[in-house]
């Protein structure tokens, strides 16, 4: 299992020196990829920071986990995601979901029957970025386009998938799925057996399982546990985050961070291993700068 840093927590922040910083520090450390995610009324674009990323890191994979597919149409993000690509030196991976319901709600935007958009806009998406050229005529999406610079470098993409549909139509369509809010008891029994047999179904390799939860090292657990319980709250009260954590058998997502010791943080990212996620990518959490730095050299430590 490869082990990357989530630069989320970094989001709010709308500030992309400190994104930079962050991932180039990642980068000296060994870590083999960095995400960043893009929340829908945020307005700050992921795919813009990396592409500034990408000229200071070359040797770490860049990835976004994830950007809404509703507000975009895939040819508009294909075009984008070449562009990025083609800047930077090292691998773009582009990862998308459909979000929830409440946050396209706050655009205006519909979220009629999702797994029929996730499934259009795959068909679309995909063949842009593996030729470069598309025609696909959906219920709500269509495209007949061709780019100017047919794709040098394949830009793999992983779809944030928690139910059973979107997990096969990822695993039929996509390179893997992107997982937040997702314990090791449910990747075991769910994800990795859904998106595993529908790659398998239809051909395609075994696709990659990218996981991603808090983090933190610490003599305090039930206080940042209590921490995380409260700022963080409304994801457990989103209906496919909440299904997952009915899955794993948990309150909240307090209950799926991996907090403790040393020992125990190293034994929960195991666990994730064991589980079948192929890439662990960890959301650093800590309340003060003794947390962070023990929760830093931990992880540094698991890449030997």
């Amino acid at each position: 299992m490869k082990i990357g840093i989530n630069g989320t927590g970094l989001v709010q922040k709308a500030s992309v020196p400190a994104v930079r910083d962050h991932a180039i520090q990642s980068a000296k450390d060994g870590f083999a990829s960095y995400w960043l995610a893009e929340h829908p009324t945020g307005g700050f674009d992921a795919l813009t920071v990396l592409s500034a990323v990408g000229q200071v890191v070359t040797s770490m994979e860049l990835g976004t986990a994830i950007i809404p597919t509703h507000p975009r149409h895939p040819m508009i993000l294909a075009g984008q995601a070449l562009t990025v690509s083609n800047m930077m030196t090292p691998q773009l991976t582009l990862g998308i979901g459909l979000s929830h319901e409440t946050m396209m709600a706050q655009l205006g935007i519909g979220f009629d029957k999702p797994i029929r958009h996730l499934r259009e806009y795959l068909n679309v998406l995909m063949p842009l970025l593996r030729e470069g050229t598309v025609n696909f005529t959906g219920a709500t999406i269509s495209c007949d386009a061709k780019v100017f610079r047919a794709p040098e470098t394949h830009i793999p993409v992983l779809v944030a998938a928690l139910g059973p549909q979107a997990l096969r139509v990822a695993g039929a369509l996509a390179d893997g799925t992107s997982l937040a809010w997702v314990g090791p008891k449910t990747v075991k029994e769910h994800i990795a057996p859904e998106i595993s047999a529908a790659a398998e179904a239809a051909g395609r390799a075994a696709p990659r399982i990218i996981a991603t939860l808090p983090v933190c090292v610490t003599d305090q657990p039930d206080v940042v546990r209590g921490v995380i319980g409260k700022n963080l709250k409304m994801y457990g009260q989103l209906p496919s985050y909440r299904a997952m954590l009915d899955r794993e058998g948990v309150e909240g997502p307090a209950d799926v961070a991996i907090v403790g010791t040393q020992d125990e943080v190293v034994t929960g990212i195991n666990k994730m291993r064991e589980a079948g996620v192929t890439d662990f990518a960890a959301s650093e959490f800590y309340l003060n700068p003794e947390e962070a730095q023990a929760t830093r050299e931990t992880l540094v430590s698991l890449l030997q």
